[in-house]
């Protein structure tokens, strides 16, 4: 029998595809391949490939018996030769296929069968799965490179939060991706989740069978593809090496991609190669909580890193996940002939991208009464809330009645510095009155909040408003899950999944974030206070906190939002706020040097940031205030007690006069633009300030 040789020199049996030792593609090779537009079963029509590695390719591919829906086919061709080889390979490949039957979770594409199809005197063997429509987090980074442009601290984090509980999830099942990188990450375009793909169990059926029937062994017996079975840099040693994997080899292989989407380079090199550890920290500056994190999860001893992705999420202050629950596979759904599938939700612009701008008019939102319609209308949303009972419900009965019974917020206490999740947080369990895309919509729906660390009693709440404040009318109607409901349901979800974008986009800390709806008027008392120990007013808090909130929720501006729903995402703003202005982030003190009469301060501002200054002067002293900056910037300027209007939120860049009051003066520089800016501030005062005068009040 005539071997067949890849460029690399490795022998390989007849008739092989692919060479088994390092997956090279044999121009020999005597099969002629699948092509476009080719009948498989009478079932599957070939679309193009998608891809090809060492052990198949996979093809996009038309199911003519779901309305032509597209899906993956992902061929398993082991390079074995006889009948009882082959056999043996179809029993491993069965073995693994029904392990990722098992996986039923939103970002994990659907499993949907193990499907054979003979060529000639060939049998081949297919796993076919849903097709996930989006980018792989490798083009991603391809279109940040030419942009020159990184991902950032916070788009990272949000990975982390959305995929942690999915991993925490397959490996309560036993089961190891074992190949997680940027290529194996699609950002989902239906509603801007990360899913993960390309499972490395099949290509180790692969190596198994390559072990066991052709004979091919490493040193200590190793199998000499296990070292394929993950990519260099991304897969820990110990996997690389010997094949051993863990979940932490999963949370090892998740920090490396976060560092290369970080910093736009490999890992290769971000990896010191005297002593072979990870060496990124002069690419990219991070918080000491997640640059603690990623060290931890990139420790070369296996017993150093995080065991869990559990530990991870509660070392980022993250909401752990809920325990997985393994469903059982069933059968798919008889699909109906006389209509078409029920579409998903419409989908929110992916979550990297920017909000609109705002304009900031209102340092302090006013308080309104919140809306109530009534006891028909609370006991009428309850059967919303039963009837439609989804993974995501319009409605919220159990929350409706739990909030309408609280006390007024003045009445509440602060809330602690370590939120924890209440009890009574818990979803109602998903109903099988819905059609099986309505509940998978509505599984996605909770998915995403989920990764948000978000209590789902404030997420109805948000919608709810939201919803009704389009369609009024419907306020304490009863929605079924009746078909004349369908788009009624149908809107709910879809405000429900442009709100959650939003919210994906909006950078909040998971602490604060998970805290949205219990913020009360004594947090802000709190807030105003340790803002005052800075010896600035709530006014100065608020400005910092309005240019970041108007910017992504513009459509609030000028509204009495403070009482609704979304004033929790306002006051979550604030809280993280005071914490910039607590670290200096946001804050600085202005200090004139012995003897001068001027200084100057400057730096850039970030779309929606802002900077405060204060200054210690006096009572009688001239002051001129010079702002230059860009067009789009607004200045404020507030003298220590608030008793005398100097500049709000202006576009005016000069102030100057007799200073009416001794104390702080506060000066307060926000970008209200859709582009980075510059400024510079240039203050001169006659005679240099003394350098303690007392307050003759307290800031607002």
């Amino acid at each position: 029998m005539k071997s067949h040789f890849c460029s690399k020199g490795h022998e390989n049996p007849s008739g092989s595809r692919f060479c088994v030792q390092c997956g090279e593609q044999l121009s020999n090779s005597v099969f002629q391949g699948i092509s476009p537009g080719m009948m498989l079963g009478d079932r599957y029509r070939i679309v193009r490939e998608l891809g090809h590695g060492g052990f198949g390719r996979t093809y996009i591919a038309e199911d003519l018996n779901r309305f032509n829906e597209p899906c993956v086919l992902k061929e398993f061709a082991p390079q074995v030769q006889g009948t009882y080889g082959l056999q043996k390979a179809a029993e491993l490949f069965e073995r693994e296929a029904g392990v990722l039957y098992k996986l039923q979770h939103p970002q994990i594409p659907k499993f949907r069968e193990l499907f054979r199809f003979k060529q000639g005197d060939k049998g081949l063997l297919f796993l076919v799965q849903d097709y996930v429509v989006g980018q792989t987090y490798y083009a991603l980074i391809d279109a940040r490179r030419r942009q020159g442009l990184r991902f950032n601290e916070a788009e990272v984090m949000q990975l982390m939060l959305q995929l942690l509980p999915v991993l925490e999830y397959i490996h309560s099942l036993g089961v190891i991706h074992r190949d997680i990188s940027p290529d194996n990450l699609i950002l989902r375009s239906t509603d801007g989740l990360p899913v993960l793909i390309d499972f490395g169990g099949v290509k180790q059926v692969a190596a198994t069978v390559a072990s066991q029937f052709l004979g091919l062994q490493g040193a200590g017996g190793t199998p000499a593809i296990a070292t394929r079975l993950g990519k260099v840099g991304y897969a820990p040693h110990e996997q690389m090496q010997a094949g051993v994997v863990s979940p932490h080899s999963d949370l090892y292989a998740l920090a490396a991609t976060v560092l290369v989407l970080l910093t736009l380079k490999e890992p290769q090199q971000l990896i010191n190669p005297q002593t072979l550890t990870w060496d990124w920290r002069h690419e990219v500056n991070l918080s000491p909580t997640l640059g603690s994190v990623l060290d931890r999860m990139l420790q070369s001893r296996p017993g150093d890193r995080f065991q869990t992705a559990a530990q991870v999420l509660q070392a980022l202050n993250a909401p752990l996940p809920s325990p997985p629950v393994a469903y059982p596979p069933t059968q798919p759904p008889p699909v109906p002939q006389t209509q078409a599938t029920v579409a998903f939700a419409p989908a929110p612009a992916p979550w990297n991208q920017q909000g609109s701008p705002a304009t900031v008019e209102t340092p302090v939102p006013s308080s309104s009464a919140n809306p109530s319609s009534g006891w028909l209308g609370k006991v009428s949303l309850v059967f919303v809330a039963i009837a439609i009972a989804g993974g995501v419900g319009w409605g919220a009965g159990n929350w409706w009645i739990h909030s309408q019974t609280q006390p007024d917020d003045s009445q509440l206490q602060p809330t602690t510095n370590s939120p924890v999740v209440s009890p009574d947080d818990a979803e109602p369990e998903p109903t099988t009155d819905l059609s099986p895309d309505e509940q998978r919509r509505k599984e996605v729906l909770q998915q995403r909040r989920t990764a948000l660390g978000i209590r789902y009693e404030f997420y109805a709440d948000l919608v709810n408003e939201e919803f009704w404040t389009q369609n009024p009318e419907e306020r304490g109607r009863v929605l079924g899950t009746e078909p004349e409901d369908a788009q009624l349901r149908s809107q709910w979800d879809a405000i429900a999944a442009n709100l959650l974008g939003q919210l994906e986009r909006y950078e909040l800390s998971p602490g604060v974030r998970l805290q949205l709806g219990g913020y009360t008027e004594a947090d802000r008392d709190r807030w105003k206070a340790e803002a005052n120990q800075l010896h600035i007013g709530s006014r100065t808090l608020y400005d910092l906190a309005d240019a970041k909130f108007l910017r992504a929720f513009p459509d609030q501006r000028g509204k009495d939002f403070l009482k609704l729903p979304i004033g929790q995402v306002w006051q979550a703003t604030v809280a993280d706020t005071l914490d910039a202005v607590k670290s200096g982030a946001a804050f600085k003190r202005i200090v004139f040097d012995p003897g001068a009469s001027g200084t100057q301060v400057s730096g850039n501002l970030k779309p929606g940031e802002g900077k405060a200054f204060i200054a210690s002067l006096s009572e009688g002293q001239v002051m001129e205030a010079n702002l230059t900056t860009g067009e789009k910037a607004l200045f404020s300027l507030y003298s220590p007690t608030g008793k005398t209007k100097l500049l709000e939120d202006s576009g005016d860049r000069t102030w100057s006069g007799q200073l009416p009051e001794s104390g702080f003066y506060e000066f307060v520089v926000v970008n209200d633009g859709t582009a980075p800016i510059d400024y510079q501030l240039d203050l001169t005062v006659e005679n240099s300030a003394p350098s303690e005068p007392l307050p003759q009040g307290s800031p607002e």
